[in-house]
């Protein structure tokens, strides 16, 4: 199974986030680590697309008067995802150990 780099992203974060991932908590998340902004609607077709490809799970957290009564859809990584997460990491590494150490420097 292949993923995009936003799906990516944002599936190491669910990982990371463990069980506080929500699509608010994932775009703070995207925002503070990437140094890059993200529409919370883009998070939301992200995060549905994963657990469409079975990589993610969610539940629904309580209502809170906060949110009008409305609840928060968490995400959690599953077995399948933590694998792939893991795949992509090695496949990554592979290539940063033949990459030749470069130093650019100014002087």
């Amino acid at each position: 199974m292949e993923l995009g780099n936003l799906e990516e992203a944002i599936l190491l974060l669910v990982l990371a986030l463990d069980g506080k991932a929500y699509g608010i908590s994932v775009a703070e998340a995207y925002e503070e680590h990437f140094k890059r902004s993200i529409h919370i609607p883009s998070v939301h077709t992200v995060l549905r697309r994963l657990e469409k490809k079975k990589l993610i799970q969610s539940q629904e957290g309580g209502a809170t008067k906060e949110r009008g009564g409305r609840r928060k859809r968490y995400y959690t990584i599953n077995a399948e995802g933590y694998a792939l997460l893991v795949k992509v990491r090695e496949q990554r590494n592979k290539v940063w150990n033949i990459a030749p150490n470069l130093s650019f420097d100014n002087s």
